[in-house]
Parts: C-alpha cells; sequence; structure tokens
C-alpha cells in the first residue's frame, strides 16, 4: 500500500457576493487537494488518539541529551561525533521491524516504539508497515506538534546518520489516488457550490475512502441518521404578509455569544481527515464569518494550535468526554478554561461504543498486516476510526459528573445529546447553563428521535423550559430553512457538524466560509419571506406540521388560539 499522499493543487476563487450580506468577506484564495489516502487517513486515527491523550494527561518533554541516552546506543552501528553524540546508521533501523523490535524515524529522529505498539489507539498495524523505515511523510501532515512528547523519553534512541538514509523510492500512484486526482480536475470552485449538499456529494468524490467513511458512517443500519435530516420535511411554515422586511438582521446571541448568523460549527473530530490543515480550517473560517465553534477533544490539531489560529476576540467553546481517569479530565478542564474557551460542551450520547457501519467495513478493508505479525500486529481497533478514538472514555457517567466538572471550571456548562423532554428538565434542576438536543449525528443509538421532532415536543409538551435553560440543537440540519424551523420552535443556535467537515474537505477554509454564506443567504430569505425581519419576530406559530392544520394536525399553541 503506497503511503504517498498527492501533492496540493491550488486553485483561485472568487468569493461570491451574496444579497444582503452580514458575513465579513475577503476573498478566497486557496483550495484543498487529495491530501487523504487510506493510507495516509489510517495513522491519522493515532494522531487524534496521542492529542487525546496530549489533551488529558501531563506532557512529557523529550530532549536528545536525554541522561544515559548515549550508554544505550553507544554499542550501534553508526559515527560518535566530537560533542559526544551517537548518529545511528540507517540500516541499523532497518533492522527493527517485528513487534518484539519495531523503531520507527521521525524527522530525522529514531524512536523504540515497541512498547507503544499495543497502546496506540489506531492499533499497531499501521506502525508495523511502517516498521525501519523514515514515517515522517506519513507522520508529520496528521500529528499535532507535539504528539511525540507523549511517547516515554527512552523512547528516544537519538538521530538517524543521514549520509546513511537511502534516497526515497519512486512509487507509482494507487488506484485510490488516482480516482481522487481526476475528481479534484472537475471540483468546481467553492462559489459555485450553491446547495449545502453540493459539498457532500463532492466530498464523496474528492475525499480518500477511509475519510468519507469516518464522516457518514452512522450507527447500524444508519435509520436515524436519515431520519435526522428527513424529520425537516415534516414541518413547513405560515408566512405573515405585509410584515415590512425591506431592512433586518440574522445576528444571534447564544450563551452570551454574538454570531453573525444563528447557527454553530458542531465539535467534529478528525478534520484532518479531509485537509491536511485540519480544525485550524474551521476556526480561521468560522472567525472570518463570525460564528461560533465547538472544538473537539479529538481534534486533529493540537489545543494550542487551535486556539492560536483565533481572530481577536474569536470565541470558541470546547466539547469534552470525560476521562476514566478524572485527574486527567481535571487537567483538561483547567487548560481550556485558562486558554480562554468560552463554554464546556459535555457530551452525554455516546454512552456506549456503538457500530459505525461504514467505518468499520472501511477499517476492516483497509489495514494490510505484514506477514509474520498478524497476531499482534493487528489492529486494536479493526471496527473503525470512532473506536480508535474513543478508548479514554468514561461508559458509567451519571448526573452526579456534572457537579465534578462545575468543580472544576467556572464557565457555562452546555449538555449536548439530550434526546427527551424529562432530561432537559433534568439539566435545568442540575443547574446547567444549556442543552443541545441531539443524537450524534445518528451514530450511537439507531432509531433514536431525530432532534427536531424532540424540539417539537419540548415546545408543545413543556414550553416553561425554554424560559430556564438555553436550547440549542444538532442534527440533519442541511439548509437556511431547517435553522429557521428550529428558531421559530425555540432554539436559540442551530448546529451543524458534517457539513463544515464536508466543505473542509473539498475547499479547505474556503469550503467553510461558503457554507457560511449559504446558510446567511437561506436564513435571510426564509425569515424575510415568512415575515420576519429578526430572530426575535420568529414565533411557534410560523411553523408546523405538514399539511392541512385542522384538528388533528394542528399545534398546540396554535389550536389554543383559535
Amino acid at each position: 500500500m503506497s503511503l504517498r499522499s498527492t501533492a496540493f493543487k491550488l486553485t483561485r476563487l472568487t468569493a461570491r457576493q451574496v444579497p444582503r450580506r452580514t458575513i465579513p468577506s475577503r476573498p478566497l484564495t486557496n483550495s484543498s487537494s487529495s491530501f487523504s489516502v487510506n493510507a495516509a487517513a489510517t495513522v491519522a486515527v493515532g494522531a487524534a488518539a496521542l492529542l487525546t491523550i496530549a489533551y488529558t494527561s501531563r506532557t512529557v518533554l523529550l530532549e536528545d541529551k536525554d541522561k544515559g541516552l548515549s550508554s544505550r546506543v553507544d554499542h550501534l552501528p553508526g559515527t560518535k561525533q566530537p560533542g559526544g553524540q551517537k548518529l545511528i546508521s540507517f540500516q541499523e533501523v532497518a533492522k527493527h521491524t517485528s513487534s518484539d523490535d519495531c523503531w520507527v524515524i521521525i524527522e530525522g529522529k529514531i524512536y523504540n516504539v515497541t512498547d507503544f505498539l499495543e497502546q496506540h489507539p489506531g492499533g499497531a498495524g499501521v506502525i508495523l508497515q511502517n516498521a525501519g523505515k523514515d514515517a515522517t511523510k506519513i507522520f508529520q501532515p496528521l500529528h499535532p506538534p507535539d504528539a511525540l512528547d507523549q511517547l516515554d523519553p527512552s523512547a528516544y534512541l537519538g538521530p538517524v546518520d543521514p549520509t546513511t538514509v537511502p534516497k526515497p523510492e519512486k512509487t507509482e500512484p494507487t488506484e485510490e489516488e488516482k480516482r481522487i486526482e481526476e475528481a479534484r480536475k472537475k471540483l468546481p470552485p467553492a462559489e459555485s457550490m450553491l446547495l449545502i449538499d453540493d459539498f457532500e456529494r463532492w466530498a464523496e468524490k474528492v475525499m480518500s475512502t477511509t475519510a468519507w467513511a469516518y464522516y457518514k458512517s452512522a450507527a447500524d443500519r444508519e435509520i436515524t441518521a436519515e431520519e435526522n435530516v428527513d424529520a425537516f420535511r415534516r414541518y413547513f411554515f405560515r408566512p405573515r404578509i405585509l410584515s415590512g422586511v425591506g431592512a433586518g438582521s440574522t445576528e444571534a446571541t447564544f450563551m452570551g455569544l454574538k454570531s453573525t448568523i444563528p447557527i454553530f460549527i458542531s465539535p467534529a473530530a478528525m478534520a484532518k481527515l479531509g485537509h491536511p490543515l485540519g480544525e485550524v480550517n474551521l476556526t480561521k473560517g468560522a472567525g472570518e464569518c463570525g460564528i461560533i465553534q465547538g472544538i473537539s477533544i479529538n481534534a486533529s490539531c493540537g489545543l494550542d494550535e487551535i486556539m492560536n489560529a483565533r481572530k481577536d476576540g474569536q470565541k470558541v467553546m470546547f466539547q469534552i468526554y470525560l476521562n476514566k481517569d478524572r485527574k486527567a479530565s481535571e487537567a483538561l478542564l483547567k487548560k481550556v478554561t485558562d486558554l480562554g474557551a468560552s463554554a464546556i460542551i459535555f457530551t452525554v450520547d455516546a454512552a456506549w461504543p456503538s457500530k459505525r457501519t461504514m467505518d468499520d467495513r472501511a477499517k476492516k478493508a483497509q489495514l494490510d498486516v505484514p506477514a509474520g505479525n498478524a497476531s499482534s500486529g493487528s489492529s486494536k481497533a479493526p471496527l473503525g476510526v470512532s473506536k480508535a478514538i474513543s478508548g479514554y472514555q468514561d461508559r458509567d457517567l451519571t448526573w452526579s459528573d456534572i457537579p465534578f466538572i462545575k468543580k472544576h471550571t467556572n464557565l457555562p456548562i452546555i449538555v449536548k445529546g439530550v434526546q427527551c423532554v424529562e432530561d432537559v428538565e433534568e439539566c435545568v434542576k442540575a443547574g446547567v447553563q444549556g442543552v443541545i438536543i441531539s443524537n450524534h449525528g445518528g451514530r450511537q443509538c439507531d432509531y433514536a428521535p431525530a432532534p427536531i421532532d424532540v424540539l417539537y415536543e419540548l415546545r408543545a409538551n413543556r414550553p416553561d423550559l425554554f424560559d430556564k435553560i438555553e436550547v440549542m440543537m444538532d442534527g440533519g440540519v442541511r439548509s437556511g430553512a431547517d435553522v429557521v424551523k428550529a428558531l421559530a420552535l425555540g432554539a436559540k443556535a442551530v448546529g451543524l457538524g458534517r457539513p463544515f467537515l464536508y466543505a473542509n474537505g473539498t475547499h479547505g477554509q474556503e469550503g467553510v466560509e461558503r457554507v457560511c454564506e449559504i446558510l446567511e443567504e437561506e436564513i435571510t430569505n426564509t425569515m424575510r419571506n415568512c415575515g420576519a425581519k429578526t430572530i426575535a419576530d420568529l414565533k411557534p406559530e410560523m411553523v408546523g406540521p405538514a399539511g392541512p392544520w385542522v384538528k388533528g394536525n394542528m399545534s398546540p399553541w396554535r389550536e389554543a388560539k383559535l
């Protein structure tokens, strides 16, 4: 399997002007590429998992002049420099290729990763495929800068002797790489994308099989994932006329955070699977458009890297899974608080690992473990990217964990993954500031209800709760009209995850910004054509079940007014 990444192709783009545009504009100047191929994408599993370790444990600093290093490598073939440093020959590294003795070279440094093989969340197989070789090309683009800091200091053996390193072998492109390269040639510029769905269609064509499978996959038969989208078709507007909508605004405030449009980027992992800049593209795109980003604990970029990519004054929220090691979660909560996050999103709808069918199929078909290493070299996570990056998560969460989070941060807390009215009330009792009605994009419990349906139930059965807690939702949102429906029913803001990942995978930061442009245009058009100039003008009676609003098919608040 080739580990070569196809080179990026830059395309000059010009921003499309959207009527009544409120999002700050700037020229769109570059595009993404066919970066992710299956082999490289597999390593990204380890990248995010290592990053999670970095987030949730103390950092171990590696030093070239580690005490005792010389004595450990003096007997190895190579050149000892006048200063005492031993340069180890490449030929020596090439001898260490088994699960019992595994070395790799990264950025000119040699690491003994034997003891790390079984700990690697992405599986031992992908490391063994690169054992005894220079793995820099595949490692560097997909890992945060501090990923190697998580290894034990003794794993670092010293620098490789550059005079012994052979010239890189020329490799033929894989069929996957050829497919991506051809698709990239046909990819329209971001400005040509008119609908959110356009990005999804092109993402399937230009992304690697691994990336597409991870982003698109859902639980079991994927009924809930499909229903999340389809459920919006059950709700239609009742526009009001002669409302004087010549001027207005899409600006919104939720959790005390101001946004140019009432959406946020839902926290989603592994953005580097689609583009080498990963979550940094999401951060910069959100900053340019004036919206709020939710950062995933399983992001494929370093937390410091993401936070440093913000514009001055840019607000972000940080999503957390609680670690089995609560000390690690304490340290993480302190870090994100100190770095200036504006809210903590506590995800609770991933209580148990699910079978994400497409992701699992892709992983099983992909890893090709070297002969002789099948037993110990096979992936610890043969069921896909999702399981590979989630091994640290505590599966025994209870309501008592909310006071734990409160104890270790003074930030507002949002519980993400509420799937029934009763639990919204429980969140009120627990004293959190917000809830996100969500079913994890249909990736956890198949046949969980669509978030828009739960939001409708909340409005119908417990409208009083909207005055006690801020309600948001995500799941299945694919248009500005979908956003407006949720806002009319009482949501403060609406999150989108996959659409931003798809757009990042096709066009990078420009894609992220184009999604915002499309939504701003569609939200504006829908609001004004419904008779609403501002978010505050949207009322529950403006939306309800599809079909005629007669007895048996009428919202309770509408019926009460007749």
